[in-house]
């Protein structure tokens, strides 16, 4: 049989957390993510661990799915002790969450209470395709504890969609955040996707539009990337589609940024905009800011006081080795000191809250220096020792970041 590479350390069967992982827990925030790694088809661009009925094969079902994930859940709690780790935020993200019963999801949520408590006021998302959702799922979801949910709009143009490969049509996703209101949500996601081949400025300038009359208080906006092995990338090489193209995409941002900042949104991460503080995500400030979270599911990683790991990736090897009472494991790494801060600056960084100057090394302040003269950073929050991305500096973080590590 040949080997498996793990790019990492092997978990052991137990799933135990080395003592360095341990120290400190429960005095970070601590929160759950649950992949449900199921689709109804496959869309062009995704290259996220996620199956279709038809590639499941034998081993895994939906059917079977909360009871495995559950059995994970309690694994969570052998591993962490008895350490008091109230739940902050719990996101089920995929795949498709909602292709899955609401009492499914609600049964999964029940058990990550039962086990660990959920702190008062706990956020807990789901994901979920526009079309996968009615008003009576939505209010079986809300009944059971959801707080807010996330719905992949992507565009508002339909043949956008269609090089997407998404099935939902255009004014659906609007559809859904009115029924999720209407179920009792005070926070809506949208997701929006720019720079798809064949997309103007005007068919993004649509969407957004549309996102924002549609009133929820979240909006995210992604570049498109070309996975490797998507159909989407070999349409491009066969030169089927362009190649899309950055200052494109650099145009389409400084678009979304006026937009979302007339209707009243307010960037706080790169990528996502918030019509209140409220409104924020708080499951993904948790990652952005250093909190400890256990991932459930097939693929999904976990990050608990410096060790990250990961599970194997498919569902029916996952729910094989819960079965026989081990860890779904894959491997797993533990950060250096070096690692943690790098990390903690390419993260924080994109925040509107930025990174402490002190804690940027002597080898980066000339870097830091010239970003500022450059116009990247901000010159009030500078002053009082906190570096801050401006919009410029939001359309070349990523460069920026490079350069200060």
């Amino acid at each position: 049989m040949p080997s498996v590479l793990l790019d990492g350390d092997a978990v052991p069967a137990s799933g135990e957390l080395p003592a360095s992982a341990r120290e400190g827990l429960g005095t970070r925030p601590f929160g759950f993510y649950v992949h449900v790694p199921f689709c109804a088809t496959r869309c062009g661009y995704c290259d996220f661990n996620t199956y279709t009925a038809a590639e499941l094969g034998p081993g895994a079902s939906r059917g079977d799915y909360a009871a495995t994930a559950i059995e994970e859940i309690r694994l969570a709690r052998r591993v962490l002790g008895d350490a008091e780790l109230p739940v902050e935020t719990v996101f089920f993200g995929g795949g498709t969450p909602t292709l899955l019963p609401a009492g499914d999801l609600v049964r999964i949520l029940r058990a990550i209470e039962a086990e660990f408590g959920l702190k008062a006021g706990a956020e807990v998302t789901t994901e979920a395709n526009p079309e996968s959702v009615d008003p009576a799922y939505l209010e079986r979801l809300r009944a059971g504890g959801f707080t807010r949910v996330s719905f992949g709009m992507q565009s508002a143009k339909e043949h956008v969609l269609a090089v997407l490969d998404r099935r939902h049509t255009p004014g659906r996703a609007a559809q859904a955040v009115r029924e999720a209101y209407g179920a009792g949500f005070r926070h809506v996601n949208l997701d929006l996707i720019y720079s798809t081949p064949g997309e103007t400025d005007d068919d993004w300038r649509a969407s957004l539009a549309a996102a924002i009359e549609a009133g929820p208080d979240h909006i995210s906006a992604y570049s498109l990337i070309v996975e490797d092995g998507t159909r989407l990338a070999a349409r491009i090489r066969r030169g089927e589609l362009p190649m899309p193209d950055d200052d494109v995409a650099a145009d389409r941002y400084l678009i979304a940024d006026a937009m979302l900042t007339q209707a009243g949104f307010s960037w706080y991460e790169v990528s996502n905009w918030a019509a209140s503080q409220e409104g924020r995500c708080r499951h993904n400030l948790l990652y952005w800011t250093g909190g400890d979270w256990w991932g459930v599911g097939p693929g999904a990683h976990g990050h608990v006081g410096g060790t990250r790991w990961w599970n194997v990736k498919h569902p029916a090897a996952y729910a094989s080795r819960l079965a026989e009472g081990v860890s779904p494991g894959h491997a797993r790494e533990v950060l250096s000191d070096a690692d943690r801060h790098v990390e903690r600056l390419m993260l924080e960084l994109r925040l509107d809250s930025g990174f402490p100057l002190a804690e940027i090394g002597p080898d980066a302040r000339t870097a830091v220096a010239r970003a500022l003269g450059d116009g990247l950073l901000q010159p009030g929050p500078f002053r009082s020792g906190r570096a801050v991305l401006t919009l410029k500096g939001r359309l070349l973080a990523d460069a920026l970041i490079r350069d200060l590590t």
